[in-house]
Parts: structure tokens; C-alpha cells; sequence
């Protein structure tokens, strides 16, 4: 009977893939957005900065800081659960993930978003939830919220044209 890998071992693996898929887009980096990974869920977090005030009278967030977290916040959400089951399955080598090589991330077909409350001038969370993930196509509904996760001040709807299952890019003809 093969025995279970240790825990530590399994979080590591699992960090530094999602380190990996998160460096994997350079404008996560430039907004500052964040990740938190408990099991398979993962909370995105935009630190406060004065540079995503877009009206500085109220303030109050640029409506393109908060599309750009929710639409980051359902792609890297959708990327990592295809990345996770993949990984847990062994059809990707966490070794291959932790030097940088990730599979192709989704890619937009049209994002709506519906801005609900200003976003005021403090940190934001959000979570994404994968409504349909097939071969081609994906559907992730996404939340934002800042002090209350019960008053989300911005909601999105993601549709996605799904990668290759498995490839990593230089698997790619």
C-alpha cells in the first residue's frame, strides 16, 4: 500500500504552483494583486494604494482597477482549478510548474461587470466561482467585496475559450 505523500510536502507543491501561475502575468505584479490558496480556494487581494483612485474628490477606486481584479481574479481562478486537477492527476510535472513553464490561461471572450457600490480607498478580496468549465469553453461568475463579504461592491460574469487540455507551451506544434 503506497503511503500518503506528507503535508508539508503537498502545500509546497501546491504554493509553489500557484506562485508560478500568479507570476505568470505581469499585470497581477503591476496592480499588486495577491493571492491566499486554503485547499482548492483561492481569495484574490488588491492592497490599497493611491494609485488606483480614480476620483479623487469621493475617492474612490478607478472602475478599471476594479474590472481588472475581477477579470484576473476569474482567470487565474479558472487557470488554477485546471492546473490544480492536472497536477494532482500527474498529467503535469510539479517540477516543470515550479521552473515557470505553466500551461496557456483561458482567454477572454467578453466580461461583464456590474458595479454595485464605489470602491472605497481601502484593500478589496475577491473569489471566483467556476460556473462551467468544458473542453472549449468556460463560465466564472466573480465577487468583490471590501469590509463585508455579505455588501460586494462590484460582481463580475467571465466567459472563456479553455486551452489545449494539458500542454505546456513547448508541448505546442
Amino acid at each position: 500500500m503506497k503511503r500518503p505523500e506528507p503535508v508539508a510536502q503537498v502545500k509546497s507543491r501546491r504554493d509553489t504552483a500557484l506562485a508560478a501561475l500568479v507570476g505568470a502575468v505581469p499585470y497581477v505584479q503591476f496592480l499588486g494583486i495577491r493571492f491566499d490558496r486554503r485547499g482548492d480556494e483561492l481569495t484574490a487581494w488588491l492592497p490599497y494604494a493611491d494609485i488606483l483612485i480614480g476620483n479623487p474628490t469621493l475617492p474612490a477606486l478607478h472602475g478599471g482597477v476594479t474590472a481588472s481584479f475581477l477579470e484576473v481574479t476569474a482567470l487565474i481562478g479558472l487557470a488554477w482549478s485546471s492546473l490544480w486537477d492536472d497536477l494532482e492527476a500527474g498529467r503535469i510535472d510539479p517540477a516543470r510548474v515550479a521552473a515557470g513553464e505553466v500551461p496557456p490561461l483561458p482567454k477572454t471572450i467578453d466580461f461583464t461587470v456590474d458595479y454595485l457600490r464605489a470602491g472605497l480607498p481601502r484593500d478589496c478580496y475577491a473569489r471566483a466561482r467556476v460556473m462551467r468549465s468544458g473542453r472549449r469553453f468556460a463560465s466564472v461568475q466573480v465577487e468583490s467585496w471590501q469590509d463585508n463579504r455579505e455588501r460586494p461592491f462590484a460582481l463580475g460574469s467571465v466567459h472563456c475559450l479553455m486551452p489545449e487540455a494539458g500542454l505546456m507551451p513547448e508541448d505546442r506544434a
